[in-house]
């Protein structure tokens, strides 16, 4: 996720519809001092959810309703989170760490959501499990595995000329789960490449937002 772009702009703009918006400036498995580094960006995710349901009477937020929105490798991490978040992935620290970090919903765009023995990015393969990973971890982060009934409701962007990610990564996350009864929507753009966040750039694409938050408003918690 650009911290900018496809961050503070969409904190603003779900501001202006009324919706808490909390950016989550999360660690990259990139530190050599790290000796499992492939968990520490769902530590992250994890703490962030806990950390916005220990403030929910403070900032006037629903905590049956904190949902996660993540595009490209953020989106990888928000499907991890929603599969994952049951995983001790951190000892605890304190008395957040009691709260579930279970996200309400989820918003995965231009996701790498997929069958990791065939389409892994390359820069989830380097980054997250290395460049020799062994099988068991490829399908841990494979996260359309991971679906469960459980899987929080799920609203899917993509777009079908995505040099980046395949859209074909959206598709297995959203077939998964449509095989486990999870309310899912999926929009899948011809044109918009990887990284249009907001969408401006191109009329058809603009009219994502407006699906998402009508999706957001409909949500029964």
């Amino acid at each position: 996720m650009a911290y900018d772009w496809e961050g503070t702009d969409f904190a603003k703009f779900l501001n202006g519809k009324g919706i808490a918006g909390i950016v989550v400036k999360y660690r990259l498995p990139n530190s050599k001092s790290v000796t499992e580094k492939h968990k520490v960006p769902l530590q992250d995710a994890q703490r962030a959810i806990r950390t916005v349901r220990s403030k929910a009477e403070e900032w006037n937020i629903n905590p049956n309703n904190v949902g996660i929105i993540g595009f490209s490798a953020g989106g990888h991490l928000a499907s991890t989170l929603g599969t994952h978040y049951k995983e001790e992935v951190y000892a605890q620290q304190d008395a957040i760490d009691q709260l579930s970090a279970r996200p309400d919903f989820m918003t995965l765009a231009l996701s790498g959501n997929y069958n990791g023995r065939t389409k892994y990015p390359w820069w989830i393969q380097k980054e997250l499990i290395g460049r020799k990973p062994f099988p068991k971890l490829l399908d841990h982060f494979s996260n359309e595995l991971q679906v469960t009934a459980d899987t929080p409701p799920t609203f899917l962007l993509h777009a079908s000329d995505d040099k980046g990610v395949p859209v074909e990564n959206s598709l297995l996350f959203y077939t998964a789960l449509v095989k486990h009864q999870v309310p899912a929507e999926m929009h899948i753009y011809p044109t918009g490449g990887h990284g249009f966040a907001l969408g401006l750039q191109e009329a058809q694409l603009a009219t994502w937002t407006d699906q998402w938050v009508g999706w957001l408003k409909g949500l029964k918690n």
